[in-house]
């Protein structure tokens, strides 16, 4: 079929064999069709990348908001003039 987009080759090695025959156990209609297959386990995997990227956000802004404030008051206001106190001119 003619198309502008870009077209992947992919051979079917033992991991990939191994992956479409246990895609064809999940979806069993489309068990003859090794490249439907295929774009199924292309979907998931990208439904698990984003997934994964929200649970790291997620954790990420969990961190932020329990250790936000945590060093408040530790410096003091002339912190800065006083550490710089023993710098060289």
């Amino acid at each position: 079929m003619p198309t502008t987009r870009a077209r992947h080759v992919v051979t079917e090695t033992n991991d990939i064999a191994r992956a479409l025959d246990d895609a064809a156990q999940r979806w069993p209609a489309d068990r003859d069709r090794r490249a439907k297959l295929l774009l199924h386990l292309v979907e998931e995997g990208h439904r698990a990348v984003l997934d994964q990227r929200d649970r790291e956000s997620s954790l990420h802004r969990e961190a932020v908001v329990r250790t936000s404030g945590a060093l408040t008051g530790l410096y003091g206001p002339d912190y800065l003039a006083r550490i710089r106190e023993d710098w060289p001119e």
